[in-house]
């Protein structure tokens, strides 16, 4: 006679795009996994929710994205899709955020995950604990958002699988002057249209992803915009109102001096500058340490080597994020159905302390351990031949680098492409 086989606990913190898939494939395996989701605003979509409110929402917690208004995503739609549910062909292929939020709504819909989320949620605590055979379980403790003092609840689980995203806290630079500003200063977290910023002058600091984004938008409304950063200078045609300065090195009363010595003088100042991974809900039981933007100690950026049922998808940047947080669940829940045999803790550590030496021997600074770019193919590849499930199709990777290619010199005019794919290795511009 066979013993029945107990179904795997797993609590799933947040409800962002990664959350969702990582609770569409523990359901889609009921047999072997019992899911429960929390997130703390009472929908899905986490930083693809726009909020044209800044600050605090209507229950004191911190307003978690940092959408604008007019944002359209910098990838097109055919390359941004999990693997198993595709964007609608029709339309552009570079869409609003609306649009993406709605197809996070559809594949919750489809997939029916909204029963297993407890909605205005707030996980307050996740601890390990010794279970009641010896095992190391987790205790999550969470509480109702809308309830003034509301009771604190305990759920118990085999593990945790941590989809909190990496958005929402700003990274504030202190330059040596900054109380001489006499200007105004704002994160982008908190930008969400230009019309406030009409004929100033205004400096963005980063010419990352959002810098560029919001430098474009301003340079519409704006006298002129500064782009202040420390890389070289980019090589698109830009709008004749946009001057490429230097990082800053000091604020002055009235702007900044520039790291080669250029005086700017500016209305506004915002801070393009990233973002704080954060995890205020785990307890220090759980040994998880961040170092200069470093969160250690994960396996393949993913699986805490101390405690390898607790894991974290999403941590990587500069990436294809749907596709690639597809992966990192999958991976995970072969590691906890026991399909797959992890290395040793010090094996995964070596693998670790490996990968993160070569970066620097590569010239990456220490706050770029999870910084991905053209290595996120292999690593995606990596984990699904570890995994042993499908790679990502090639032409994810084809298209994606084809269009980083046009974005480099055509920053102004690359969402006027659209795309399609016409298989698993090809595309055609439509």
């Amino acid at each position: 006679m066979s013993v029945a086989k107990e179904v795997i606990r797993v609590a799933v913190i947040g409800a962002g795009a990664a959350g969702l898939v990582a609770l569409r494939h523990l359901s889609s395996q009921t047999e072997t996994f019992q899911a429960f989701g929390f997130e703390q605003t009472g929908v899905v979509g986490g930083t693809w929710v726009y909020n044209e409110n800044t600050g605090s929402d209507e229950y004191g917690l911190p307003i978690h994205s940092s959408m604008y208004r007019d944002l359209r995503t910098n990838l097109p739609k055919e390359v941004m899709a999990f693997p198993d549910f595709p964007f609608e062909k029709d339309g552009p292929s570079f869409i609003t955020h609306q649009a993406v939020r709605k197809y996070l709504e559809d594949y919750a819909e489809h997939f029916k995950l909204k029963p297993l989320i407890k909605f205005f949620t707030e996980v307050e605590s996740v601890k390990p604990v010794q279970g009641q055979h010896g095992e190391q379980v987790w205790q999550i403790q969470y509480k109702d958002v809308r309830v003034k003092d509301s009771l604190v609840e305990t759920l118990e689980t085999d593990a945790v699988i941590v989809c909190n995203g990496h958005y929402s806290v700003p990274v504030i630079p202190d330059f040596p002057g900054m109380e001489k500003f006499s200007g105004q200063v704002l994160h982008s977290h908190d930008y969400r249209y230009p019309e406030p910023f009409k004929d100033k002058v205004v400096c963005c600091l980063g010419a990352g992803a959002s810098g560029q984004d919001i430098m474009l938008e301003l340079a519409k409304t704006a006298k002129q915009v500064i782009l202040s950063h420390n890389k070289a200078p980019l090589k698109s045609d830009l709008p004749a109102n946009i001057h490429q300065a230097s990082g800053i090195d000091a604020m002055t009363e009235t702007g900044a001096v520039m790291k080669d010595g250029e005086e700017c003088h500016f209305d506004v100042l915002i801070l393009c500058t990233g973002y704080h991974y954060t995890f205020p809900f785990l307890s220090p039981e759980c040994s998880l340490n961040i170092e200069d933007e470093r969160v250690i100690p994960l396996y393949k950026h993913i699986i805490h080597t101390e405690c390898p049922r607790l894991s974290f998808i999403g941590i990587c940047k500069q990436i294809c994020p749907f596709p690639q947080f597809h992966n990192q669940v999958k991976f995970v829940l072969k590691t906890l159905d026991g399909s797959l045999k992890l290395p040793t803790k010090e094996e995964m550590d070596a693998d670790i302390k490996q990968d993160f030496e070569w970066r620097l021997g590569q010239g990456f600074p220490k706050r770029h351990a999870h910084t991905m770019g053209p290595m996120q193919w292999q690593y995606n590849d990596e984990l699904a031949d570890i995994g042993q499930f499908e790679h990502i199709p090639k032409v994810v990777e084809q298209l994606y680098q084809d269009v980083h290619k046009v974005r480099v010199t055509q920053l102004q005019h690359y969402k006027k492409c659209n795309y399609r794919l016409t298989g698993p290795d090809s595309y055609i511009e439509v």
